[in-house]
């Protein structure tokens, strides 16, 4: 296996640690790497976590940082009987983020890495943080100043250092970039690095088993970085190559509407996005005015037949209340794409096989989240 950059073709060692084209800047893809599934008969004999799905997986199961991961529960949603749940909330450090950064810290211990950084807005910095500790590897996390308390008190509970940036979220990640490419260290960053999407397409792969070896017309997912986008993405396109499902499911793709440069891009029929103006939102994790792999995550929505949309602060607002009135405490962020379902803005009609017609993620838990004014 190897790095390739998307832009120019140009291969890099995984050895290297090489974090973007070291030529031209472009993002890096995994390369050398055919991923295959076992039977679902074989999957029920394996234990409930994502490493079940471990010929998918560009690396193996580590026994010593594994925290059980995956395998979420997939429940009803309130009042639609053809909508369900995804409750990635409940993973092991609060969010979906552990499904990839289990596996970047996996392969730097492999490589024999003893310190990583990542930026974030939070749960991915939390996340690759408690895997770290776990690895007894040191690890400098970049989060915007504005970050939630609860989240700056769990990356500092699991010993990482946490560098505060005033600004945006983009001035965290041009922060990070700047001090990125010290020696020995790995930028184990969720948007950069290819590992983190293999991780993240455990999601889909999930949801595939939890219906009995099918997939809804829908899959309603946050987008930001658009991390758990491609992941997706890359479960169906493997699911579909295998001849595991018959065709791809849309993915209808939520941002918030006060920062929704990947919405703008779609709607123009533009491959990439531009600079556009933003202001704050509730939705702080998603709240990314320039997405490295927006390309790709605008080629990934196209490809299902999908479409990006937004959704206003005071409709997440009342997405988040809704949920927590139905017993799930989440972020806000974690809200968009109930808000959108609320909206009407995703069909949910049962298909009349009695799959479901949509699945939305649950993806950050509540008790991180900034208390409300």
């Amino acid at each position: 296996m190897n790095l390739r950059c998307a832009d120019c073709g140009r291969t890099h060692e995984l050895g290297s640690l090489a974090w973007r084209c070291a030529a031209c800047h472009g993002v890096l893809d995994l390369d050398g790497f055919t991923p295959s599934l076992p039977s679902r008969a074989e999957l029920t004999r394996r234990p409930p976590s994502l490493w079940r799905y471990a010929e998918a997986l560009p690396i193996a199961e580590p026994p010593a940082l594994t925290l059980g991961e995956g395998m979420t529960p997939l429940v009803g949603a309130p009042g639609l009987p053809g909508v369900r749940l995804k409750m990635d909330y409940l993973m092991p450090t609060g969010s979906f983020k552990d499904r990839g950064a289990v596996l970047l810290i996996a392969l730097a211990a492999e490589l024999g890495v003893r310190r990583v950084m990542v930026d974030s807005s939070g749960n991915a910095g939390t996340a690759v943080a408690a895997y770290a500790a776990r690895a007894g590897m040191g690890c400098d996390v970049y989060v915007p100043e504005s970050t939630s308390a609860g989240k700056v008190a769990q990356l500092r509970a699991y010993g990482a250092t946490v560098h505060l940036v005033p600004g945006s979220r983009e001035d965290t990640a041009e922060a990070a970039a700047r001090a990125a490419g010290e020696p020995g260290v790995l930028y184990a960053s969720h948007v950069h690095h290819p590992f983190f999407a293999h991780g993240t397409k455990t999601y889909a792969l999930e949801v595939w088993e939890q219906l009995g070896g099918r997939l809804p017309a829908t899959l309603v997912l946050p987008v930001g970085n658009g991390t758990l986008v491609l992941g997706t993405h890359l479960a169906c396109t493997e699911l579909l190559a295998q001849g595991l499902i018959g065709h791809l499911p849309q993915i209808v793709a939520v941002q918030a509407a006060a920062c929704a440069p990947l919405a703008a891009a779609f709607t123009g029929g533009a491959s990439a996005t531009t600079d556009i103006s933003t202001t704050a939102t509730v939705a702080e994790g998603i709240a990314i005015a320039r997405p490295a792999r927006g390309h790709q995550v605008l080629a990934a929505v196209r490809a299902t037949g999908g479409t990006v949309i937004t959704v206003t602060d005071e409709q997440v607002d009342a997405a988040h209340t809704a949920l927590a009135r139905a017993g799930l405490y989440v972020e806000p962020t974690s809200a968009v794409c109930w808000a959108a379902v609320q909206a009407g803005l995703i069909d949910t009609e049962t298909q009349p096989d009695g799959v479901p017609a949509a699945v939305v993620p649950l993806c950050g838990s509540g008790l991180k989240a900034k208390p409300p004014a």
